[in-house]
């Protein structure tokens, strides 16, 4: 056979797969389905190392499931609308359709390198209008059910390109294009109702564990955000205004000191307007809104703030306190104003400090000392109120009870539920993104798109401006259509939708994607679905997750799927890093996967991918990893190459009922004891590395045999069937991790049947247990001798054996045996003095 040539032969089966469609897949209830996703990707242009550990993960996982003989369903599409594409487009002189597609066409060529098992006949592109089509029913469908709404929301604007601009389009508050100044103003947009979910996707986090990684349920639930507490009404002074506020520790009103308003919040220039604050205050909602919001409520962030010039009562005590405007308050949470009450708040209380504001001890503390001044930091944790009037005496949720029924019998509050999510703004003023079903009339108002003009075809012919703005607000033959209701002119809405509807229910359509009349069959849904296994990057642990679930909650309602959640188990794989960073051309660490399968091979870039981390951990590019893989895959070859014809002219059947000699019963147990491993590590525990470490282990074993077996004058029967089933299981269990080579062997061997469809080896427990182990003898803790001793020696025996080896008695004779500690199956530590 010729030395391995990893071009030669991955061509070779990447063109047999296509051309036989190898994972063209239907539903088939004889038999039982696992549905295998990774995150679709946004057709950016080439393909980097990130896609290719995320790709590999699930290539392994699927041809693993195939060959324990599931009906797999591994689709590939492409999320192909998005901002990414108008910023090339308008860099490039270009059109994002053209943009678009020419880089699907580059990244599938570079994907189909690396010898994936999709189901190529399922693909899918967003930006088709026989996929958008569909986003549009789901629009109008929500619309139908009270699940959509228009209103006024704060946009970035860049009055310098007239056009909206994406939050991390803002760099220090100016446009990432033009570098000006960029402005928040209103403006009205379309809205999902999510808040209508927020209980049952948080109640759905408790059906995930089993499933998803703790990381990711815990980011979710706090991102819903369920809190109790009570909502306050605080009388602005000398005004009929109120403050309303949410809190959760409604024991704790007695000591709210000061009021702390969000930069956003109408209040805050209000209640400034005719007070010497008013130009202090307009200095910093201007320098607030250049500050990313994560930043302003980070732990460690520097807190802000600026007293309004107004005053409010607190409805408990009538004591009157300050109003200031903090950046750590955000109009997004609660109400977008809290009480502060900075002895028992962490943040309040170093707000107070710094600003030296008023702090007053309301819960007592165990050493009973309620004196502010001795506070070195808040007081959090719960307790008796104290220097509360009427509750004093009252703890924990007793005390909250009572306050909160005291508020509701003053009409100055209630007990409350809130949620930390917000509703889903869907509205893109942009180009490249579904069009809105929605048409305005003067007469009949805002009329839904009629489900037959479905779908609003984005106009190809629409050129963007220089600056990002989009077109369709000056396309006359766009906007220009009758009204559906009475016929008379009208216009369509120019917004397109957000991206992330494209990837909210896309594994829905996945199942069916050529369904025309529905966005998916619901038989091939109910066959399907759920996802058995998803992969992606922690990236998306919130919105998209969290969008897919709304979804799939609402077509549940609607009748459209059956399972409780779209994706039953989620891998949340690490990234890869090279020099101790993410990889990116501004710091020239980028390994450009081309050249590694061009150099070295696609199976090569899989095995090191896999062998180099756990799925879940950070992966550190390595070029020598690379080159170990290599040497690897090759010495795989050389073993085969070397023993291929013994291979094939050895017989098929080895007679397990024979007694075998020592070293085979051994190959035998090796065997058995691979398949074991590399079968738990991928099914179990997800973990190819080891998977993966345990396939070497074995080849160092064959090497080993092989040696052995060739220096017999006679080979036996027994001694080539075991060596050919040694031969073809390491095959078998290598072939979802490097299936090119596999492929190729497994060819070579006279197999007619794929690797894929051929049936996962299977371990015997009883081929599992040695006849003899390996004990190390230790003399006072060194280790002195290994000896061979039959696997079910006795203690007894054991201590006896290595007392009496000659090696043993040079270290022990004429001294006195203290001790002899067994430690079974493994050492025996003999004491002497």
């Amino acid at each position: 056979m010729p030395d391995y040539d990893p071009q030669t032969i991955e061509t070779k089966w990447q063109k047999s797969w296509e051309e036989e469609k190898s994972f063209k897949v239907e539903a088939d209830p004889a038999k039982p389905k696992y549905y295998l996703l990774e995150m679709f990707p946004y057709p950016s242009g080439r393909i980097h190392m990130g896609h290719v550990r995320n790709y590999t993960i699930g290539d392994a996982l699927a041809r693993f499931k195939w060959m324990q003989g599931f009906n797999v369903l591994h689709p590939i599409g492409w999320d192909s609308f998005g901002m990414p594409a108008e910023n090339a487009a308008i860099q490039n002189k270009s059109h994002p359709n053209t943009w678009t597609l020419a880089n699907i066409k580059t990244m599938t060529e570079q994907i189909k390198r690396l010898g994936l098992s999709y189901d190529w006949d399922r693909e899918i592109a967003t930006c088709e209008p026989k996929y958008y089509r569909w986003n549009q029913w789901c629009f109008l469908k929500f619309l139908e059910r009270g699940l959509v709404y228009r209103k006024n929301s704060e946009v970035n604007w860049c009055e310098s390109c007239n056009t909206v601009l994406a939050n991390e389009q803002v760099i220090d508050g100016l446009c990432w294009r033009c570098d000006n100044e960029v402005i928040t103003k209103l403006q009205e947009g379309w809205f999902f109702k999510i808040t209508d979910y927020a209980d049952r996707l948080l109640e759905g986090c408790k059906d995930l564990e089993a499933g998803w990684p703790e990381q990711v349920l815990t980011m979710q639930t706090n991102w819903i955000g369920k809190s109790y507490g009570a909502e306050v009404d605080f009388q602005i002074k000398d005004s009929n205004e109120a403050i309303k506020v949410f809190t959760t520790r409604p024991d704790t009103l007695y000591g709210a000191t000061f009021m702390v308003l969000a930069p956003e919040h109408p209040l805050t220039l209000s209640l400034s307007r005719g007070t010497e604050q008013a130009s202090a205050i307009d200095a910093f909602i201007k320098e607030v809104k250049s500050q990313d919001k994560i930043a302003r409520t980070s732990e460690g962030g520097e807190k802000l703030g600026v007293f309004t010039g107004a005053y409010a009562v607190n409805p408990l005590n009538g004591e009157t306190i300050p109003v200031w405007t903090a950046n750590f308050v955000l109009m997004d949470y609660g109400t977008g104003a809290i009480m502060s009450v900075p002895a028992h708040d962490h943040r309040d209380f170093e707000f107070a400090k710094k600003y030296d504001l008023p702090i007053r001890i309301v819960i007592l503390p165990p050493d009973g000392n309620t004196n502010a001044d001795d506070l070195r930091e808040a007081m959090t944790d719960p307790g008796p109120m104290t220097q509360s009037g009427e509750f004093d005496g009252l703890a924990g949720d007793e005390a909250k009870q009572k306050v909160c029924e005291h508020l509701q019998s003053k009409n100055i509050g209630k007990a409350t539920v809130q949620f930390r999510l917000r509703d889903w703004g869907v509205s893109r003023q942009r180009y490249w993104g579904t069009p809105v079903p929605i048409i305005f009339c003067e007469q009949c108002g805002t009329v839904p798109v009629p489900y037959e003009d479905l779908p609003v075809k984005l106009p190809l012919d629409a050129q963007l401006g220089d600056k990002g703005q989009s077109p369709l607000k000056s396309l006359d033959s766009f906007i220009n259509v009758p009204c559906p209701k009475c016929k008379a002119p009208a216009k369509r809405e120019t917004d397109t939708l957000d991206t992330f509807i494209c990837s909210s229910w896309y594994f829905d359509r996945f199942t069916s994607p050529d369904e025309e009349n529905a966005p998916f069959s619901k038989d091939a849904n109910r066959y399907w679905m759920a996802v058995d296994q998803y992969i992606g990057g922690i990236e998306h642990a919130i919105l998209h997750l969290l969008y897919s679930r709304f979804f799939h909650h609402v077509f549940r309602d609607m009748g459209l799927v059956e399972t409780r959640e779209p994706f039953a188990h989620l891998l949340t794989q690490g990234m890869v890093i090279k020099d101790g960073a993410k990889m990116s051309k501004s710091k020239g660490n980028v390994v450009d996967p081309d050249h590694i399968i061009g150099r070295y091979g696609a199976d090569t870039a899989r095995l090191f991918i896999l062998f180099a981390a756990p799925p879940t951990k950070q992966l550190e590019w390595s070029d020598q990893g690379v080159e170990g893989s290599f040497r690897f895959l090759k010495r795989v070859w050389r073993l085969f190459d070397e023993t291929a014809t013994i291979l094939r002219e050895a017989p098929g059947d080895l007679d397990t009922g024979g007694d075998l000699p020592k070293e085979l019963k051994e190959l035998r147990r090796h065997i058995h004891t691979a398949i074991k491993r590399v079968t738990e590590d991928i099914d179990k525990r997800m973990q190819f590395n080891t998977a993966i470490a345990a396939i070497m282990e074995f080849v160092n074993h064959l090497y080993a045999f092989r040696e052995w077996w060739t220096s017999q004058k006679e080979s036996s029967a027994d001694g080539q069937a075991l060596f050919k089933e040694s031969v073809e299981t390491l095959i078998l269990l290598l072939s979802p991790f490097a299936p090119h080579i596999a492929e190729e062997m497994w060819e070579q061997m006279g197999h007619s049947q794929p690797t894929h469809h051929t049936p996962w080896p299977e371990y015997n427990e009883e081929f599992l247990k040695a006849d003899e182990i390996e004990i190390v003898i230790q003399v006072n803790g060194k280790v002195r001798q290994k000896l061979s001793v039959p696997a079910g020696i006795d203690e007894d025996s054991l201590k006896a054996q290595s007392l009496e080896d000659p090696r043993i008695r040079e270290w022990t004779d004429g001294k006195e045996i203290k001790k002899v500690i067994v430690v079974p199956r493994k050492l025996v530590n003999i004491v002497v003095k």
